[in-house]
């Protein structure tokens, strides 16, 4: 690991020597110059290209524009300037009930869901398998498999929604109409089709002002060539008495991308690499829907990511969670089966003691960091080739190392430091976060950044969605 690290250094500052040769090469040339056409001055990265902003330890709240409910009221939805807040009442009704409630509602919140939702689904089956020249038999042989795995509770809710929403439309056809078929599949995009880059940091005791976990999370998603999803944030709660949980997703999924129950147990799926193991479907169980059973039934950071870490053989893609509770962060480095089979990778229940990879420097105390690779020592090394995780990390050490007693201000502002648009420098606010989420332990509040239409801000608002 070390080695690696200090090659791939070596190599960038050849690279950037051999660029200054070129330079002086062409300034100080005798030789006959030929014509050139200046274009303007453009845009270079640094790694050091910061900002403060003015932020306070509070988030602003957004007042309700519109409110829609299905005819049963199981489903209510509000809609506010930046997101959609949801309620689902099973406290009152089943699962198919639930399900087909949150379609009728969504359809009168949102006549046009299924315009904007299905060319961003091909967007994701394109980028995640090619072009299929409208061959789709083995995307349905996948989704039909993982969701025959979920539990029936949820094939339930998943179904009815899945009927009510695509109006007897069926298979996979690009056609701005939502089939059962691709209803089914927006509910499974990271366990049949993969996610993308994401961060998570946890701090307490000397790292922030009252000595509390303060756990921060970035979700970096495809936000459709248009941005599109990004009109469609939602704050969704399931309200099941001590199952009841709260989700920050996108309007109409059900599965956990971030989410903390009425428990106060945080869990944030990251994706990792599989050092090019084949993806297998066959036997397999949806990690985000595992993970919304944990979060129905237990209570601590540490039963959930046990939970997870025992299932992780039977998921399809190895990934990291991020976990935290009002006593403790983990993260649950959960690697499939063919990985641990392979001898490269295990699972393992995370914490701040674990040792790391040889050469992985962390020097940030009273804290613990998640990126798109495992970090527990001799599991699989997705840092030594990965530029992004790399820089992300020397970022995270670099803002957070030397700072104590930090504020929700200060946090936010150290978050959202970096300018958003450096061309291709590796940031961790980086113009493909979807959303940024910061949960106080001290006082229970959570705030979130959504991202709206117009990309990533420099310096986004912090948006208060309330208490656990």
């Amino acid at each position: 690991m070390k080695g690696k690290i200090f090659c791939k250094n070596v190599l960038l500052l050849v690279l950037i020597c051999c660029g200054l040769c070129v330079c002086l090469c062409a300034c100080g040339s005798e030789q006959k110059q030929s014509l050139v056409i200046s274009e303007g001055m453009k845009q270079t990265g640094s790694l050091n290209l910061l900002q403060t902003g003015t932020y306070t330890d509070r988030g602003i709240t957004q007042e309700v524009e519109q409110s829609f409910a299905s005819e049963d009221k199981l489903c209510v939805i509000q809609k506010r300037k930046s997101y959609y807040e949801v309620w689902l009442d099973y406290q009152s009704g089943g699962t198919s009930q639930i399900g087909k409630a949150y379609a009728k509602a969504l359809l009168q919140a949102v006549p046009d869901y299924e315009k904007v939702l299905e060319p961003y689904l091909f967007e994701n089956i394109n980028l995640a398998l090619g072009k299929s020249n409208g061959n789709y038999e083995g995307l349905t042989e996948r989704m039909q498999a993982l969701f025959a795995s979920l539990p029936e509770k949820y094939q339930q809710e998943l179904d009815s929604f899945a009927k009510e929403i695509s109006k007897g439309s069926e298979g996979f056809v690009q056609d701005e109409k939502l089939s059962y078929e691709e209803a089914i599949l927006m509910q499974l995009v990271p366990d049949a089709l993969r996610g993308t880059a994401c961060s998570a940091l946890s701090l307490w005791g000397s790292k922030t002002a009252s000595g509390k976990n303060v756990i921060c999370r970035n979700l970096e998603w495809l936000l459709g060539s248009e941005k599109q999803l990004c009109s469609y944030h939602a704050v969704v709660h399931f309200k099941n008495h001590d199952k009841s949980f709260t989700s920050i997703n996108i309007l109409g999924l059900s599965g956990i991308l971030t989410a903390i129950n009425d428990d106060g147990v945080f869990a944030a799926i990251l994706d990792v690499g599989s050092d090019g193991q084949k993806f297998e479907y066959e036997g397999k169980k949806c990690y985000t829907f595992e993970l919304r059973q944990a979060l129905e039934e237990f209570s601590s950071a540490k039963e959930t990511g046990q939970y997870m870490v025992e299932q992780s053989a039977y998921f399809t893609y190895s990934h990291n969670i991020a976990l935290a509770d009002n006593e403790v962060s983990l993260c649950a480095e959960d690697a499939v089966l063919s990985l641990q089979e392979s001898g490269k990778g295990y699972s393992v229940l995370r914490d701040e003691k674990t040792p790391l990879f040889e050469g992985l420097e962390w020097k940030v105390q009273d804290s613990l960091f998640v990126l798109n690779s495992f970090a527990a020592q001799n599991n699989l090394d997705n840092f030594s080739d990965n530029e992004s995780n790399l820089v992300r990390l020397y970022k995270f050490n670099n803002l957070f190392k030397d700072k104590q007693q930090l504020t929700l201000a200060q946090i936010k502002d150290l978050l959202t430091s970096e300018v958003v648009d450096q061309n291709n420098v590796c940031n961790i606010h980086s113009k493909n976060v979807f959303h940024t989420v910061i949960v106080d332990y001290e006082s229970g509040d959570i705030q979130i950044a959504f991202t709206d239409n117009n990309g990533v801000r420099d310096k986004p608002e912090f948006i208060s969605i309330g208490h656990y």
